[in-house]
C-alpha cells in the first residue's frame, strides 16, 4: 500500500514514517512538498491509496490543490492533515471533497483511526476539531461528519435510543427512508450498529441532549 504525504517540512514526513507503518508493514510512504512534485508522484504511482494533505504549501493554496486532486484524481481519498482545524478551514476542506480531516496536535492513534475509516470508505475528524467546535448536534456542526441536516437529526434521535418507528414519527419519513439515513451514519462514523454510534459520539466530544425541531 502507498499513501502520499503533501507537506514542505520534512519533520512531518519523518514523524509519518515512525507511525503509519502500524497500518500495514508493507506500507510505501511517498512525500511531495509542492503541487508539481505532488502532481509528478501521483503519475509515477497511480495505485497510491491515499493522500495525507497539509493546506500551507508554496506556491499553492491547499484547497486548490485539494479540488484539484478531487477533479481530477476522484477515486483518490484524500485526508487534510493540517494545524489550522478552526470551523471555516474544516468546512472548505470537507466541502471541496476532503474525507478527512487530521489536527496537527492529533495523537498517532487518532491519526491511524482517521486513515483506517477513510481507507475502509468512511470518513473521520480527529477529536480535537470536533471538540473545538461541536458541543451539540445540529446541521452546522455535523457538516464536520460528512452528514445532511436530516441525517443529524436521525443521528441525533438513534443516539437518544428511539427505534426506527418513532424517528419516522418524529420526524415525518418514511420507514425506508430512516434505514437509508442510518445506513449513511454509520458509514460516516466507521461503526457497524447503533450501540456504536453513542460511544463513537460520546468519544468525540458530542452531547445529544438538544431536541430535533419538528417540521
Amino acid at each position: 500500500m502507498k499513501i502520499l504525504v503533501v507537506d514542505d517540512h520534512p519533520l512531518i514526513l519523518h514523524a509519518l514514517t515512525q507511525v503509519l507503518p502500524q497500518l500495514d508493514g508493507t506500507l510505501e510512504l511517498l512525500g511531495a512538498a509542492d503541487r508539481g512534485q505532488t502532481r509528478t508522484v501521483l503519475a509515477r504511482h497511480p495505485d497510491c491509496a491515499l493522500v495525507l494533505l497539509d493546506l500551507t504549501l508554496p506556491g499553492a493554496h491547499g484547497l486548490d490543490l485539494l479540488a484539484e486532486l478531487k477533479r481530477d484524481f476522484p477515486r483518490l481519498p484524500v485526508v487534510v492533515l493540517s494545524a489550522t482545524h478552526d470551523h471555516a478551514t474544516v468546512g472548505a476542506a470537507l466541502a471541496a471533497g476532503a474525507r478527512g480531516f487530521v489536527a496537527k496536535t492529533a495523537n498517532p492513534v487518532e491519526l491511524l483511526d482517521a486513515v483506517q475509516a477513510v481507507l475502509a470508505g468512511g470518513r473521520h475528524v480527529t477529536r480535537d476539531v470536533v471538540r473545538t467546535r461541536v458541543t451539540a448536534i445540529d446541521g452546522v456542526q455535523l457538516e464536520f461528519l460528512g452528514l445532511t441536516q436530516r441525517q443529524s437529526e436521525v443521528m441525533l434521535l438513534l443516539a437518544q435510543g428511539k427505534p426506527n418507528k418513532l424517528i419516522c414519527r418524529d420526524l415525518r419519513l418514511s420507514e425506508g427512508t430512516v434505514k437509508v439515513h442510518v445506513s449513511a451514519i454509520l458509514r460516516a462514523l466507521n461503526v457497524h450498529s447503533r450501540s456504536q454510534v453513542i460511544v463513537e459520539l460520546a468519544r468525540r466530544g458530542i452531547r445529544v441532549d438538544r431536541p430535533v425541531p419538528r417540521n
